[in-house]
């Protein structure tokens, strides 16, 4: 009996060892992924924390070139607006889910919103377009307009807005990944930018 008390002690010691080296290595890796992945950057409206996931720069530099860009940044059509709880609330959900599909490079070519997010987009829209939804000069012009612009999902007809026709990674317009459209760093390529100065 003597023995078994003596060890006790030296046990009680390397399990807690092992657990302050297990906690201090999830702390270090979460502090190391919350820094690489700047995650205090989402909890701004600045359109370019969207560009931290390199495949979102097609998209970025698509919203870069419409007409949207003066009016909205990304959060204003893609996160709730009904109250600061839900807004933060639903960008976490939807920004874990697109993290990790992206990290597990499971990204599809053709991005589309799930059911959730369209529904978002789709009361952002009319949050900002009410007069235009509502309003009833061109009921007389097409018969079902009225009816139209309340049922169906704006991007039905408007298709373009704001990140363009071609929906593909690698075909958007104005893609040069993986630098966004409005960076300081000069795209041109020094052989040219020589010709360019030469002139």
């Amino acid at each position: 009996m003597e023995k078994s008390k003596m060890f006790l002690p030296e046990k009680k010691t390397k399990w807690r060892l092992v657990a302050v080296l297990s906690i201090a290595i999830v702390v270090g890796l979460g502090a190391f992924m919350a820094k690489e992945s700047s995650i205090v950057s989402y909890m701004s409206d600045d359109p370019k924390a969207c560009v931290n996931c390199h495949v979102m720069v097609p998209v970025y530099n698509a919203w870069m070139h419409s007409s949207h860009r003066e009016w909205a940044n990304c959060n204003d059509c893609h996160v709730p607006h009904n109250n600061v709880f839900n807004k933060y609330f639903f960008k976490a959900k939807d920004g874990l889910f697109h993290a990790s599909v992206f990290t597990a490079r499971a990204e599809p070519e053709v991005m589309f919103m799930r059911s959730e997010s369209a529904t978002v987009v789709q009361n952002n829209c009319l949050r900002c377009h009410i007069q235009q939804v509502t309003q009833t000069k061109y009921d007389g012009f097409i018969a079902t307009h009225g009816k139209n612009r309340t049922e169906r999902k704006c991007w039905e007809c408007h298709q373009e807005v704001p990140h363009g026709t071609i929906h593909g990674i690698s075909t958007v317009k104005y893609n040069i990944a993986p630098l966004p459209t409005d960076s300081q760093k000069t795209v041109v390529p020094k052989w040219l930018q020589k010709s360019l100065d030469k002139e």
